[in-house]
């Protein structure tokens, strides 16, 4: 499609509502992808993927390369099959594998029918998720159960000061919804979600519209919990967010959550590639995120630069006592190191930083600066929204926007792995810097008893010989997964729990008025 004779393809897949779009492969007309894309298939909808093929030109519209469509109905389950798709309307074709399994149904039910309330379904449920079980069927990490009962003080979205709310429950691309409330400012829903987790890092979303009949519905608040951050058993009020989960909106919301979880598949699973969402939004220029980023890439880097002048005054002897210390310290490491003690550095770090919070001497801080850029930017976004009313169609396509977007971005991903790193050491997910804890410890136990040349050798061999034994294996870097686990600073601020106004409390609830 380009004049070099040579294409940029990406590939879309749509099933139903759900939508997702693959990486770029630059300047090929034999790319090789090898991503994976989960699919929810409900059989009374039917089930046929339509798949376009497309180049990827900078500045205008994309060139359709061909499409095919893959009808699930043919395919038998439990089963892998491998597809070879001719293009129509194009040249060429797609191979890929698709393979149909059945999954633990996710369900909505009253207050009435509790799982967890039954003491033989809990035992069951427990009993799945035992240790003694922890390598039967490993993407089954855990259940998880969400009361949704009540808000109470919602925003008025109508003209009669009343709202017709109803909920939203979200993991990942798992999505139920409530019945609606008409005409009430303090809902009671009373209803049970349950969803099967696949992945323990995942974020609980509950979100609060309004519904409107003649057009979209409207915002009225969002809370995002982590499922490592749940307390089982306990109702709890969360303060509303806005779209952004920046800030307080009006209302609380009233869930009960349980989440039961095999820790080893857990562990096993965070070192696996991360389960896309299929509903995202599109990336868009904002000054206000583009400064944002800017200046957290800048903080990261400004720690190397101070790491550096550290190491720099110890050889300047700006401080002798210092200088002595870092002298006697650099000929002993020198002369006693071997590998084992990279691994030992890093998980003596962890260890401190432990002990520095169990004293209560927490060297945590609540990144203000994060918080405050975040909360400009929804004002950023409120004008930007109102500014884009004013702009005719074709100021939207210059390609100096999609430039400058992809340097958003970039400085986003390279500021994020910075941080997450940071948020490793710092325990701010304890389970993942315990899993941490647990990896050094082995690295280290391995280098310091076998030597450099057998580990490299098994290295290379594993790598050598991984395309003959599978194929079609997608590749992943364990440490990259466990990384996307770990939360950014903008993720921490996002997913901090807003504090309770004490007149919104269980024991001062307000009658409820159906009018």
């Amino acid at each position: 499609m380009d004049a070099n004779g040579l294409s940029d393809p990406y590939v879309k897949f749509r099933l139903g509502h759900q939508k997702y779009k693959s990486k770029i492969m630059p300047k090929t007309l034999n790319p090789q992808w090898r991503e994976q894309f989960d699919f929810h298939l409900y059989e009374e909808r039917g089930g046929i993927i339509d798949i376009t093929v497309w180049d990827k030109d900078a500045g205008k519209k994309d060139d359709f390369i061909g499409r095919c469509q893959v009808d699930l109905s043919t395919l038998s389950k439990e089963q892998t099959h491998k597809l070879e798709m001719p293009l129509e309307e194009g040249e060429g074709c797609l191979v890929l594998l698709v393979t149909l399994t059945a999954s633990a149904a996710v369900t909505i039910s009253d207050l009435s029918v509790n799982s967890l309330e039954d003491p033989k379904e809990r035992e069951e449920i427990l009993k799945r998720y035992s240790p003694m079980r922890m390598f039967h069927n490993m993407k089954d990490v855990g259940f998880l159960q969400v009361k949704v009962i009540r808000a109470e003080a919602l925003m008025a979205a109508d003209v009669t000061g009343k709202s017709d709310p109803f909920c939203v429950v979200e993991l990942n691309n798992d999505r139920l919804l409530t019945h609606t409330v008409y005409k009430n400012l303090n809902p009671e829903w009373n209803k049970i979600f349950t969803f099967n987790v696949k992945d323990i890092h995942s974020v609980l979303e509950v979100t609060v519209y309004d519904e409107d009949r003649d057009r979209s519905a409207d915002f009225l608040g969002k809370v995002a919990i982590p499922l490592l951050s749940i307390q089982n058993g306990e109702q709890k009020a969360y303060v509303l967010k806005n779209k952004q989960l920046t800030g307080p909106t009006k209302g609380v919301i009233y869930l009960e959550i349980d989440v039961i979880f095999n820790a080893v598949k857990a562990s096993v699973r965070t070192l696996m590639p991360k389960e896309q969402k299929y509903i995202e939004e599109e990336n868009r220029l904002s000054k206000q995120l583009l400064l944002r980023n800017f200046i957290r890439m800048k903080r990261c880097v400004m720690v190397l630069i101070n790491a550096a002048y550290y190491i720099n005054s110890c050889f300047d002897w700006d401080s002798p006592p210092r200088s002595l210390a870092a002298f006697l310290l650099f000929l002993f490491v020198v002369w006693n190191f071997e590998l084992y003690m990279i691994p030992l550095a890093l998980l003596l770090l962890l260890a401190w930083n432990y002990f520095l919070i169990i004293s209560g001497k927490d060297n945590r801080q609540h990144d203000t600066v994060v918080e405050d850029m975040l909360e400009d930017e929804e004002e950023e976004d409120d004008r930007d929204d109102k500014d884009s009313e004013k702009k005719g169609f074709m100021d939207k396509l210059y390609a100096i926007q999609e430039v400058c977007v992809s340097v958003q971005n970039i400085l986003d991903e390279v500021a994020s792995f910075g941080e997450r790193i940071k948020n490793t050491f710092n325990w701010t997910v304890p389970f993942l810097s315990w899993l941490a804890i647990v990896a050094l410890c082995v690295f280290t136990v391995i280098l310091y008893f076998i030597p450099l040349r057998y580990i490299v050798l098994v290295w290379g061999i594993n790598k050598f010989t991984k395309k003959l034994r599978s194929p079609y294996a997608i590749d992943n870097n364990e440490l990259l997964d466990f990384l996307s686990r770990v939360p950014s600073d903008v993720q921490v601020v996002q997913y901090h729990e807003l504090k309770q106004d004490p007149s919104h409390s269980p024991s001062k609830r307000k009658k409820n008025n159906p009018g």
